[in-house]
């Protein structure tokens, strides 16, 4: 009786403790790349679901049925060499499942990695997305503006962040709009993605990057292209120009709020795009030496 109230009391704090998570944003999905991947989760969850139901039913049956007390005394189990439709079915099902959610996890990886469908009628918004210790830089070299730890987009509009870090590698993710992608310091990698539906979104660092990597998060808020353009305009009339002492000083590991710039950093510290190869290194290399002398001269 004792241990029966003990379980009780378990489940009840657990199932209380549970109705206090915030709800999976991965699987509530504001665009088709997201919608993809969330349409993936629930594919696994429910097979594993399935295996899981199968296996505990199998359980019970062979511990009702089986048991020792269902036997008559005398009972003597024959001897049994191995059962080839059994060994089959316990081999092969296994073999199908994975065989099967490989076949769909590589066809969607095809599908998540390209420009998403139905946005052909518009160039995609590019977006240089970089990361520091620990912040944020949005880059809209279209525009001509820069955003720090905060992002605006516009919906129904293929868009195009180009990643990179100016320190530890990071993974950019808005787990709303599709899946995490790694950001590093020597080369630019590409995430596509897109959001059907205006709203304001999560966004984070979701690779440990050092003390500081918990508050590696900013703000993603989705318009009406209308809107975005309209907000595009009132940052260029209002906003402080982004110089590169400016910017220097953001790169200054430290937690900082959301800022706003006319102009982007790309003019004075332009990420390595392409291979990278030696001579692509030396030449980045002096790009950054003449940085360095140029910035020690303004001071």
């Amino acid at each position: 009786m004792k241990f029966k109230w003990t379980l009780l009391t378990i489940i009840i704090i657990v199932v209380t403790a549970l109705t206090g998570c915030e709800p999976l944003t991965a699987l509530d999905p504001k665009g088709p790349q997201a919608e993809r991947l969330a349409s993936d989760i629930m594919l696994s969850i429910g097979i594993m679901a399935i295996i899981v139901i199968v296996v505990f039913a199998l359980l019970v049956v062979m511990l009702v049925k089986y048991r020792s007390s269902n036997q008559k005394e005398d009972y003597e189990p024959p001897h049994i060499e191995g059962n080839v439709w059994v060994e089959a079915i316990c081999v092969g099902i296994p073999i199908l499942i994975v065989a099967y959610l490989s076949f769909v996890s590589v066809q969607s990886n095809y599908i998540v990695e390209a420009q998403p469908k139905g946005y052909e009628d518009k160039e995609p918004l590019v977006v240089y997305a970089s990361s520091s210790n620990w912040k944020w830089h949005f880059s809209y070299p279209e525009e001509g503006i820069e955003t720090v730890n905060y992002l605006y987009i516009p919906t129904d509009r293929a868009l195009e962040f180009r990643l990179y870090s100016h320190g530890p590698i990071s993974s950019f993710w808005i787990p709303q709009l599709g899946g995490q992608k790694y950001a590093m310091n020597d080369h630019v990698t590409i995430l596509h993605l897109a959001a059907d539906v205006p709203g304001e979104y999560m966004g984070r660092n979701s690779n440990f990057s050092g003390e500081g990597f918990a508050e590696n998060q900013f703000n993603v808020k989705a318009m009406p292209e209308d809107e975005f353009n309209e907000w595009v305009d009132e940052v260029k009339a209002t906003a402080e120009p982004l110089t590169e002492k400016k910017f220097n000083e953001l790169l200054e590991p430290g937690h900082l709020g959301q800022l706003t710039f006319t102009g982007t950093h790309l003019k004075f510290s332009p990420p390595l795009e392409g291979h990278h190869d030696q001579e692509s290194s030396d030449a980045i290399s002096d790009s950054h030496k003449e940085s360095s002398e140029h910035s020690q001269k303004n001071q």
